[in-house]
């Protein structure tokens, strides 16, 4: 694939001008989205626009929070900045490197090697034990089974689930399911975590504990993390807070220390 490129003086993400426009057929359309930016045309489809001329930077080692409202287009930009979608218009470096220009073949080995994801629902294989769960993407990236094995069980070491290696995701509680979910963004060493509601499933106790751990892997080891959250005290964590409303950027400032 094309490398990343490392330039000091580059953000690790840049976007200019980014729109999203969805068009649906007009039939499953109904209404519109929930901002209310649908428009019809004369083929029966009804494009929809997300965002709008959204343009904005991220450094290394920053911790940045984004918020909006359902509809607010959060969770697209969040997509196209983990290169699972892309916008209509605009343009996003990673890195220095032209997402535009990469193939579907190196758009995948970016995600794989380049960005760590949490998601809100975990997304754990539920046949897998949380050791295999760590490690399929180091088995998708090249990496032997026995190597991959080694990592994956120092990763949940490092969250503090080594004893809980041979566990199925239906015999962990949530929290512990999140804890598989961060040690699984982290073991190809990635430069970027991106996390959607990574605390939206958990009890006020077990978003505190990890958020500790994000804390704590932009603070002692340098990870850049984009967090989308609807709440203020999560946010708060953060070292920076960017709130879209209706498709754009509304706010963008540091959290107060």
């Amino acid at each position: 694939m094309t490398p990343l490129q490392n330039p000091a003086s580059n953000p690790l993400i840049k976007v200019e001008s980014l729109c999203k426009i969805y068009s649906l057929d007009s039939g499953a359309a109904g209404n519109g989205n929930g901002n209310g930016n649908g428009n019809g045309n004369r083929n029966g489809t009804v494009n929809s626009q997300v965002l709008f001329d959204v343009s904005l930077s991220i450094h290394r080692g920053e911790f940045v929070a984004i918020m909006g409202h359902s509809g607010s287009g959060k969770s697209t930009l969040m997509n196209i900045l983990g290169c699972l979608d892309t916008p209509t218009s605009g343009h996003y470096w990673l890195d220095g490197s032209d997402i535009a220009s990469l193939s579907d073949d190196e758009l995948a080995c970016v995600r794989n090697r380049n960005i760590g994801f949490v998601f809100q629902g975990f997304n754990l294989l539920k046949r897998m034990t949380a050791l295999d769960n760590v490690a399929t993407p180091l088995l998708y990236a090249g990496v032997n089974r026995s190597d991959s094995r080694k990592r994956a069980q120092a990763l949940l070491h490092q969250t503090g689930l080594g004893k809980f290696a041979a566990y199925q995701p239906n015999q962990l509680s949530g929290g512990q399911q999140q804890r598989v979910a961060i040690s699984r963004a982290l073991v190809n060493n990635p430069q970027l975590i991106l996390a959607d509601e990574p605390t939206g499933n958990l009890d006020t106790q077990t978003s505190r504990e990890i958020m500790e751990i994000f804390q704590q892997l932009n603070r002692e080891h340098g990870i850049t993390i984009v967090l989308v959250t609807h709440e203020d005290d999560i946010a708060a964590c953060t070292g920076r807070l960017i709130r879209l409303q209706d498709g754009r950027v509304v706010h963008d400032a540091e959290v107060p220390a």
